[in-house]
C-alpha cells in the first residue's frame, strides 16, 4: 500500500509538471514495482491518470487556458476508438504488450531529448503566420478557426489517442502535447491545460470500458489513485519553478531506463 502510494505521487507529479507522461510511468510502476499484469495495471493507471488530470484541467479552465471545444472533439473520437484498443489488449500476449509499451517509452524519451525552439510571447496565443499550421487561432477572438482541415486533424488525433489509451493504459498526453505544438499555434500553457482535459475525459471512458469488461480495482489500486491526485496538485504548484530542459532530460532518462528493464522482463 505504501509503495503504491509512493508511485502514485511520482506519477501525479510528472503529470502536473509536464501535462503528459504520467501514464507512461504509471503502468511500469504497477507492473514492475507491484508485480501486476499489463491488463490489470492498465485500467488502474488510466483511473489514476484521469483523476489527476481532471484536477489540472479544472485549474486550467479557471484560468481560461483550456481549448475546451478541441478537447471535447478529441475526447469524443477517443471514446469511439478506445474500446478497439481494449479489445486488442485482452487478446495480445503479455510479452507483446510489454514490448509495445517499451517501444512507446523509447519514442517519448527521444522526443523529450530533442531540443525544440522555444515559443515566444507572454500570451496564450501563438505567433505562426496564417496557413502554417493545421489549426490556427483567430487573433481577435482567441479561438480556433474551425476549418475542415482543423476538424479532421483533431478528430484523427482523438482516434489515435483512443486506441493507444485502450491498448496500453496511457492517457495520451505524450501524443496530444507534441501534436498540438506541431499542428496548432497554441502556446504551451494552453497546450498542457487542454491536454489534461482530454486525458481526463479519455481516461474516464477507458476505465468505464475496463470495469464493464470485469476488471476490479483493489485497495492498493485506490491508494495509487489517491496519491496520484496529491502528486498532481504538488506538480501544478511547482511547474513554474522547475527548469523545463532539466525536467525533460530527467524524465527521458527514466523512460529509457524503465523501457530497457521492461524489454529484459519481456525476454529480449
Amino acid at each position: 500500500m505504501l509503495l503504491a502510494s509512493f508511485f502514485g505521487v511520482v506519477m501525479g507529479l510528472v503529470l502536473g509538471l509536464t501535462g503528459a507522461g504520467g501514464g507512461i510511468l504509471a503502468v511500469p510502476a504497477l507492473v514492475l514495482g507491484l508485480g501486476w499484469s499489463m491488463t490489470t495495471a492498465a485500467p488502474v493507471a488510466l483511473f489514476a491518470v484521469g483523476s489527476a488530470a481532471a484536477v489540472g484541467a479544472i485549474d486550467g479552465l479557471r484560468h481560461g487556458l483550456v481549448r475546451y471545444r478541441a478537447a471535447l472533439l478529441i475526447a469524443l473520437l477517443g471514446a469511439m476508438f478506445s474500446p478497439l484498443g481494449i479489445y486488442f489488449a485482452h487478446r495480445l500476449p503479455e510479452k507483446v504488450l510489454m514490448i509495445l509499451f517499451s517501444l512507446l517509452m523509447v519514442m517519448v524519451a527521444a522526443r523529450m531529448l530533442r531540443r525544440e525552439r522555444k515559443d515566444q510571447g507572454p500570451s496564450d496565443h501563438g505567433h505562426a503566420n496564417w496557413g502554417q499550421k493545421n489549426c490556427m487561432l483567430d487573433q481577435q477572438t482567441g479561438r480556433f478557426s474551425w476549418t475542415a482541415k482543423c476538424t479532421a486533424t483533431l478528430a484523427a488525433l482523438g482516434a489515435v489517442t483512443g486506441v493507444v489509451s485502450g491498448l496500453l493504459g496511457v492517457g495520451g498526453g505524450f501524443l496530444i502535447v507534441p501534436a498540438f505544438k506541431q499542428l496548432t499555434d497554441v502556446q504551451m500553457r494552453g497546450i498542457i491545460a487542454t491536454s489534461l482535459m482530454v486525458i481526463s475525459l479519455i481516461s474516464a471512458i477507458g476505465v468505464i470500458g475496463a470495469l464493464h469488461a470485469g476488471v476490479r480495482i483493489d485497495g492498493s489500486g485506490m491508494a495509487f489513485i489517491a496519491a496520484s491526485i496529491v502528486g498532481m496538485i504538488i506538480g501544478r504548484k511547482l511547474c513554474a519553478r522547475v527548469p523545463a530542459r532539466a525536467l525533460q532530460v530527467g524524465f527521458a532518462s527514466i523512460c529509457l531506463a524503465v523501457s530497457a528493464y521492461m524489454l529484459l522482463r519481456a525476454g529480449l
